[in-house]
């Protein structure tokens, strides 16, 4: 299993950087990312024969031309903004990292975070800890549109979290169908690793087993699982995807 980092710079860059970390990783793939991870995966993963299944959870699965802000808001559910005309979503904080006006790092505020990332599931203890660690990303990222959509060729799996508050959930559930993912649902938060761990992994090894009957004849079920976009949390900052494996009889 690999956990490659993301840089949360440009949905270009990360896919290119991300892209390039794939071409060292030996025999099938399946390429998983949370949240905005899920876009740079379906950029990152269009022309490499290796990648063999998408896993999203709870994230964006963009086509060619589309970028995360506007998935964001096309149906609604997500809280990232109370204003569609505000320059920032208005529950992000844009902190300065150089002279030029787009020369920003966008931040879930402290006291957003805990309703926007986790829809208030976890004790202020943990909220508090997630906020101060979180990474940050640019508007560039959350801006850009994508150039590829992997997801029309390799096949997919997806995870809907009922309670998503960052992304929406309805706007899950039309990336989902609109990918033909097999899709699980499960009343979970945004951040559903930290609330139903269980289930990513479950999901992740479906696609690295072959679970699905249309899967059936794709070859060998021993895959490298790459965690395309462990660290990225949608368009705000970032948060380790972290997965409580749990061992089947055989490795994923």
């Amino acid at each position: 299993m690999v956990a490659t980092a993301n840089p949360l710079r440009s949905l270009s860059g990360d896919s290119d950087y991300l892209a390039a970390r794939l071409k060292a990783v030996k025999g099938p793939i399946v390429l998983v990312g949370h949240s905005y991870g899920g876009a740079v995966i379906t950029n990152a993963a269009a022309g490499n024969p290796n990648v063999k299944s998408l896993v999203y959870i709870a994230g964006f699965a963009p086509d060619k031309g589309e970028d995360t802000l506007k998935l964001a808001a096309k149906f609604p559910g997500s809280r990232l903004s109370d204003d569609p005309d505000a320059p920032v979503p208005t529950s992000l904080d844009a902190v300065p990292i150089g002279s030029g006006p787009t020369d920003v790092d966008l931040y879930i505020k402290p006291d957003k975070f805990s309703d926007v990332f986790l829809s208030n599931r976890l004790d202020k203890g943990r909220a508090r800890v997630l906020a101060a660690s979180q990474r940050p990303v640019t508007p560039v990222a959350g801006g850009e549109p994508s150039k590829a959509a992997a997801w029309k060729t390799t096949p997919s799996w997806y995870l809907v979290a009922t309670d998503d508050r960052t992304i929406g959930t309805e706007n899950l559930r039309y990336m989902a169908k609109r990918a033909g993912s097999t899709t699980v649902e499960v009343d979970a938060p945004h951040a559903v690793m930290e609330t139903a761990p269980g289930t990513v992994t479950d999901l992740i090894l479906q696609a690295a087993h072959d679970s699905r009957p249309s899967l059936a004849k794709t070859g060998t079920t021993t895959r490298t699982v790459a965690l395309g976009s462990a660290s990225a949390l949608a368009v705000a900052g970032g948060a380790a995807l972290m997965l409580r494996a749990r061992r089947s009889g055989s490795d994923a």
